[in-house]
């Protein structure tokens, strides 16, 4: 059983574990959390904020004290990613905000991820260091190169212990490939391969080349006052390594294969579902268009994030999605004024739990939402500092529309649309899950782990 789906007296609840950053009245732009990614393993959490530094977390072992009981996420390295810079060819400033960390599986003793900002992806290689090589001939303690002439025996250099030292360092730049804003970056299941999207292309990168790449979608028209459309979220299949879906601004899916064409722009399926005539208003297209898409661990299913739903879809079937959840209904008579305070083009992620048996995504006033997909409970929860006693069970959050408002309900016209919840992460295969809220990283986790 999923926690925080109240009911049962036996189900197990989520809550409170750690949060990480500061209390501020004024929050600098530079230190919003912009993307939070597990690892395979779940040992180590990456965030990337707006300053365009990426901050790891890394699990404590299990103390010998408390056996049963695993450790909180630590600081492991910190390091700047990306600095802003600037394109004299356009006049155009580029932000050094990370869009995107992306996990490469372990392969030795050294981590590698993938980051990106709206032009530039760079891989990084995250290594410890714990002894230092000593007794240089040519070189004297302090570094400086001695002169040969004093040099009358020979020494063997041996390592040292040291105080342990995590050092970041880019192994490769992947620049100059795009036009548009990078919006998502996926590792193929080969390991070899990446791609990158951005607002009208994808572009495929073999993971040791940086000075090429091969385009394989492109949806730009010849004359631009044509274009419709724009490419919003792409991800690679978790196991088929031919197979790609992209989502668009208009609501759609396309799923691609790279076996039957190397421009991957005839697509093999393309999942939409029609639009209810009786809905329709001035804020339908703005609202249909897809902020993320997911596909499910087990490969079988994806899910989608529009700005009031999350869908999950059968790659089977095209035509509508299996599932369909109301994230924030309450917010359809608010249209109108989230369209002038530009919260209508907010970028909700969405995520799988490990048995991908439940879906979480973010909302308003700090409050994120949980989908059942078995039992079809659903829960709303809160990341806020107000319950950041260590194992504090978080309360369901309810919101009312209109009419009386019990005790423990908030009004709708009461929320906080400056707090939001874009960015979630969950543990591998465990309850423990990562919530960005602005510049504080909230860890949750069963009551039970």
């Amino acid at each position: 059983m999923i926690p925080g789906f109240g009911g049962n007296a036996k189900d197990p609840q989520w809550c409170f574990a750690q949060v990480k950053g500061t209390i501020e009245v004024h929050v600098t732009e530079a230190d919003i959390i912009s993307t939070v990614e597990f690892d395979h393993t779940g040992e180590l959490l990456a965030t990337g904020d707006k300053g365009g530094r990426v901050v790891i977390f890394q699990r404590e072992q299990e103390s010998k004290n408390q056996p049963h009981r695993r450790g909180e996420y630590n600081v492991y390295s910190t390091f700047q990613s990306h600095e802003p810079e600037f394109d004299y060819l356009k006049s155009l400033e580029i932000e050094e905000k990370i869009n995107k960390i992306r996990w490469l599986p372990q392969q030795n003793a050294a981590y590698f991820l993938l980051s990106t900002n709206d032009k530039t992806v760079k891989l990084w290689k995250i290594s410890e260091r714990d002894k230092r090589p000593e007794g240089y001939n040519l070189k004297d303690d302090d570094g400086r190169i001695r002169d040969p002439s004093t040099i009358t025996t020979l020494r063997v250099p041996v390592l040292q212990p040291m105080d342990l030292m995590v050092e970041a360092t880019p192994r490769r730049v992947f620049a100059n490939a795009h036009t548009y804003h990078i919006n998502s970056i996926s590792v193929n299941s080969d390991y070899e391969t990446y791609m990158s999207a951005d607002d009208l292309r994808i572009n495929l990168w073999n993971l040791e080349i940086t000075n090429r790449s091969f385009n394989i979608v492109d949806i730009k028209p010849a004359n631009m006052e044509e274009l419709t459309e724009v490419i919003t979220a792409a991800e690679f299949h978790p196991s088929q390594c031919n197979t790609f879906v992209y989502s668009s601004s208009k609501g759609t899916i396309r799923l691609c294969d790279m076996r039957a064409l190397a421009l991957c722009d005839k697509h093999s399926k393309f999942f939409e579902e029609p639009e209810d005539p009786s809905n329709r208003s001035f804020f339908s297209e703005i609202i249909s268009s897809i902020s993320d898409v997911k596909f499910s661990h087990s490969g079988r299913y994806m899910m989608t994030r529009d700005y009031l739903t999350v869908k999950v879809w059968d790659l089977n079937m095209e035509n509508r999605p299996i599932e369909t959840y109301q994230v924030h209904d309450y917010l359809r008579s608010k249209l109108c004024s989230l369209y002038e305070n530009d919260c209508i083009f907010d970028k909700f992620e969405c995520v799988w739990n490990g048995s991908d048996s439940v879906i979480m995504t973010g909302s308003y006033n700090n409050f994120f939402r949980m989908f059942d997909r078995n039992t079809k409970r659903d829960v709303t929860l809160e990341a806020s500092r107000e319950n950041s006693k260590p194992r504090a069970i978080l309360k369901p959050r309810k919101v009312c529309v209109g009419g009386k408002r019990r005790k423990d309900e908030i009004s709708v016209d009461s929320l906080d649309f400056s707090k939001k919840i874009l960015h979630t992460a969950w543990h591998p295969s465990e309850n423990i899950i990562a919530v960005a809220a602005t510049n504080n990283l909230y860890i949750f986790q069963d009551k039970v782990n």
